[in-house]
């Protein structure tokens, strides 16, 4: 594998790296996690529990005297909650209560949530052309303007899918934080964070700009050798047509170095001479 394969295999590396992160986030379910605060059952026999005492009181009504007062009454059980779908700890099982996130927030940000999702949808789009583009450009031999082509094609749609990864990620936020204020009560966090999806999701916008960059840098720099390429073929093609050939130039030479006859007539007459002869020859 020569060094030119190579490096682009390794710029085909970070965009599948951004793809398979937003792949993760958006179908996980930790984008922001946490705790609520919730009364304990009326459960005598199980922990945790209201722990309580049954009489009768005038031998007709019921009464149940709790013994446990202020923050014994409650505990804390952890939620997380994604794009699609938000999950509960039950109480006195091991399972968890699922519920649509979509029923949870307030009916005014439906909107909000589904352009959050949309949004996603086409990140995750542009990253997959982007890395069709990239794969061909490695599996298939093309010439040195269809590669600048996919460079700049490449730059363009990743900077489009992290702005759009961008815009999600922050509707979103808006739209949770929103659901903690006007929420339904039995779903409210006493506490809550960003989760590892979250993460994830930020992390993918962030290699989408770097890859965005990297092809940019790929484009101008193979753009500028293209054109210096083609000065200094111009440069060469120019000075052909100006300068004669050696060959022409040879000929030339041959031309103006060749004797003439009168040089030729006078040599053989000074060899005919006697050597007494005076050495001046006058010619008409």
């Amino acid at each position: 594998m020569d060094r030119a394969r190579r490096r682009q295999m390794l710029g085909l590396l970070p965009v599948g790296l951004a793809l398979a992160c937003s792949l993760a986030a958006v179908g996980s379910s930790h984008w922001c996690q946490g705790t609520r605060r919730v009364t304990k059952p009326l459960c005598p026999g199980r922990l945790p529990c209201i722990r309580s005492r049954g009489r009768r009181d005038n031998a007709s009504q019921a009464v149940q005297d709790i013994w446990e007062t202020g923050d014994d009454k409650f505990i804390l059980r952890r939620f997380h909650a994604g794009l699609w779908q938000s999950y509960e700890e039950s109480v006195g099982s091991t399972g968890e209560k699922c519920r649509s996130f979509q029923s949870i927030i307030p009916a005014e940000e439906q909107g909000v949530l589904w352009l959050s999702i949309g949004a996603e949808i086409m990140n995750i789009f542009l990253m997959m052309t982007s890395a069709i583009l990239l794969g061909s450009r490695v599996s298939y031999h093309h010439s040195h303007f269809h590669q600048l082509k996919v460079d700049a094609s490449v730059a363009i749609l990743m900077v489009l899918a992290g702005l759009l990864s961008m815009v999600a990620h922050m509707m979103y936020t808006t739209i949770f934080q929103i659901t903690v204020n006007l929420g339904p009560e039995d779903w409210r966090p006493q506490t809550w964070d960003y989760g590892w999806s979250y993460c994830l999701a930020w992390g993918s916008f962030a290699l989408c700009m770097t890859v965005s960059v990297m092809a940019m840098n790929r484009y101008t720099a193979a753009r500028l050798e293209f054109t210096e390429k083609q000065k200094v073929q111009k440069g060469s093609q120019h000075s052909q047509l100006n300068c004669p050939e050696p060959k022409a130039l040879e000929s030339i030479w041959e031309t103006e170095a060749a004797p003439s006859p009168a040089g030729s007539a006078l040599t053989s007459v000074s060899e005919h001479l006697p050597p007494s002869a005076p050495g001046k020859v006058s010619m008409c």
